[in-house]
């Protein structure tokens, strides 16, 4: 059986949070010891960890402060693997691979790497990549980026997708909250960090050529331009717009909602389009890089159009939230491409 460390910062809610857990409970136990490194044990998806896993908490607040506690659970551990689950963490550690020649180490990136990382400081690791053994990329888009950008051996990228773990989504799907969705108005859902990435700002200039329609936008997610965002909704005296901050069960929201809008300028593979096509919601997502064509399947469970094109992308919104939608098809479209048995099969293949 073979040990396999994964490493993240914590376990708070975001993309690889989830798959990391989603990918230590389905492991093949027969074959594979998992267990978690973790900066700080804390965050929303320690509830939904196999209990019976190993969790190691190096008590560190800054990713550059945890390299040497993590050199020294390497040295007593001594797994078969590493798995860098968070980008900046993977970087760090990529100049200090050659000293554990025993030990295969795989790295996760989790964005477009040339567009998120802006700090000279993680740019500089990002030399040393190559070290890794693997890489893996969820998108065509990062593969690309990768070679391209950051002078990646195209022979150490897989491109993995992002499983969904259908069950658990439909479960908490189906939990009773009280929604504040109007049943007078057709309700467009958005979902993400309140940060320039996300393009909140783009969406709102889409809505500013809705507001006498009877269409509500709620916003679901917390951030460092909440102010910025909440001034420009109130330049734009858009009334029917409303931020909720952040929710910890989303999926609700997700299942009632007559549309979901990702307004993103570019992503890594965004699982909140698998997340609202299991709930069986239709997506308009923006055209940025991060795997969103390879999620989209047009006129079936999405859309993809330039957001900045404000007025088109808002006559869109109207053109959609008055048609019938299949959402058994909606719902397939993801399952059939995305279920988690399909997608750990190829993780366990890598481990093995």
């Amino acid at each position: 059986m073979k040990t396999i460390l994964f490493i993240l910062p914590d376990l708070n809610m975001g993309g690889a949070e989830r798959i990391i857990t989603l990918l230590i409970n389905n492991l093949d136990k027969n074959k594979f010891i998992p267990k978690l490194l973790l900066m700080r044990k804390e965050g929303y998806y320690l509830e939904f960890l196999d209990k019976e896993v190993e969790i190691i908490d190096v008590k560190t607040e800054r990713i550059r402060k945890s390299i040497f506690p993590i050199l020294s659970v390497l040295r007593r551990l001594k797994p078969d693997i590493v798995f860098g689950g968070w980008g900046e963490v993977s970087a760090y550690l990529a100049p200090l691979i050659p000293f554990f020649p025993k030990i295969f180490f795989i790295a996760r990136e989790t964005n477009i790497v040339s567009k998120h990382i802006t700090r000279p400081e993680i740019k500089f690791f990002y030399k040393f990549y190559n070290n890794y053994h693997k890489i893996i990329a969820q998108s065509d888009d990062m593969k690309d980026d990768l070679i391209k950008n950051i002078n990646i051996k195209e022979n150490k990228i897989i491109k993995i997708n992002n499983p969904i773990d259908v069950s658990l989504i439909q479960s908490l799907s189906m939990k009773e909250i009280n929604l504040p969705f109007s049943n007078q108005f057709k309700n467009v859902l958005a979902i993400g960090n309140l940060s320039k990435r996300k393009g909140f700002d783009n969406l709102l200039q889409v809505f500013s050529y809705l507001k006498n329609e009877n269409i509500n936008l709620y916003i679901l997610g917390d951030g460092r331009d909440k102010e910025k965002l909440l001034k420009l909704k109130s330049q734009l005296g858009l009334n029917k717009v409303f931020f909720l901050g952040k929710v910890t069960n989303p999926f609700p929201y997700l299942k009632k909602a007559d549309l979901f809008i990702l307004s993103s300028r570019y992503e890594g593979f965004p699982n909140v389009l698998l997340e609202a096509g299991i709930c069986g919601t239709y997506s308009l997502a923006n055209n940025c890089k991060g795997g969103i064509n390879e999620i989209i399947e047009s006129g079936i469970n999405g859309d993809i159009l330039n957001i900045e094109d404000y007025k088109n992308f808002a006559t869109k919104i109207k053109k959609e939230l008055v048609k019938q939608k299949d959402i058994e098809k909606i719902k397939n479209s993801i399952k059939s491409r995305f279920s988690k048995e399909m997608i750990i099969h190829r993780y366990e293949e890598i481990f093995s």
